[in-house]
């Protein structure tokens, strides 16, 4: 999602424009961009000019710098760009970041193949970029190929155990309390716990923010309001029903991703309940469908485009020497389906 600025300074986004104008991201970005061989009616080009107009969204090229004689590249590494939203967020954040330092990115997916990862770095040593993001899917412990050792290289998503390099990661542990904390202050006590699978360092880390912050409210935790999903609609489903069937009731469900508090929807509706009036149910992740749920789902994001700006200001900036771990905060995101019933 390219981004531009509003008057106010506010980030406005392709995806605030799609939703202003009712239209898909897709089509935005074909009217923005001038694309006039897609068979987009007139009225529909117009609405999102229009929308692009109200929100002042400016395109990524507003205030670009001249083109310079030399062509200064850095490389972004992903092990996966096809299996979740955030790979592609991360790749836009490093290109908007980037550019305006009139560099260039060379974006590839590796699979986690360790001989691919080697070919593409000396590859990259021999083309001399400026460094290289190594980036993962899932925020993990990575093993590292030794040839990133001759780069100047920062971590996305992912660290090093050996704390070789600059990384940067979501604050989960504090989105988990974030969360949790978001639900108490809006008046609900006997809150459950939807985790994702257990080896995600992200579901684990999400599920003791919530327990830390029901203890530091002096709310106990209640093992059997913690059920484990899979991070898929059907384990949100799953395990809504198991919670709704047991002998207490809860006010809330805390799901650990959006995806699962989709199947959360759906086993409450089944069940007759009201979503955001007779129980609230919070998500994580902040994913394109959170708006769409009815009601709108009340969500925590995860900044994977200002971790991917982050990295490129790193290598682009600063002499990335230190090989600090940067936390990035992950705020909650309020809509409607956290509200008691009367509000």
């Amino acid at each position: 999602m390219a981004h531009g600025k509003n008057s106010q300074g506010a980030r406005v986004t392709m995806k605030d424009v799609a939703v202003r104008a009712g239209v898909s991201q897709s089509t935005v970005s074909f009217v923005l961009n001038g694309m006039e061989d897609m068979r987009i009616s007139p009225d529909t080009r117009q609405r999102v000019l229009d929308a692009a107009a109200e929100l002042g969204y400016r395109p990524r090229s507003a205030g670009r710098p001249p083109a310079s004689t030399g062509l200064r590249v850095i490389g972004l590494m992903f092990d996966e760009v096809a299996t979740s939203p955030f790979a592609s967020i991360s790749i836009e954040g490093v290109q908007e970041e980037a550019w305006k330092h009139n560099v260039l990115v060379e974006v590839v997916m590796t699979g986690g193949d360790k001989g691919y990862e080697t070919a593409i770095l000396r590859k990259w040593a021999a083309d001399r970029v400026e460094g290289v993001i190594y980036g993962s899917i899932l925020t993990r412990k990575a093993a590292l190929p030794e040839a990133l050792s001759k780069h100047r290289a920062v971590l996305l998503n992912c660290y090093d155990p050996d704390t070789r390099f600059a990384s940067v990661v979501p604050a989960e542990r504090r989105g988990g309390e974030e969360a949790t904390r978001f639900l108490i202050d809006s008046g609900h006590k006997t809150i459950a716990f939807i985790s994702g699978e257990p080896w995600m360092e992200a579901s684990d880390q999400r599920m003791e923010g919530y327990e830390r912050t029901l203890r530091a409210a002096g709310i106990p935790v209640d093992p059997s309001l913690i059920v484990e999903g899979n991070f898929l609609p059907s384990g949100g489903r799953e395990a809504t029903l198991k919670l709704m069937a047991r002998g207490q009731r809860p006010d809330a469900i805390f799901c650990a991703n959006d995806l699962m508090a989709v199947g959360c929807y759906e086993a409450l509706k089944e069940l007759g309940e009201t979503i955001g009036k007779t129980i609230a149910v919070m998500g994580y992740d902040d994913q394109e469908i959170a708006q769409h749920l009815s009601p709108a789902l009340s969500t925590v994001l995860l900044p994977h485009r200002e971790m991917g700006q982050w990295c490129a200001s790193r290598l682009l900036e600063s002499d990335a020497k230190d090989s600090h771990q940067e936390r990035m905060e992950c705020p909650v995101v309020p809509r409607a389906s956290h509200l008691r019933s009367g509000e």
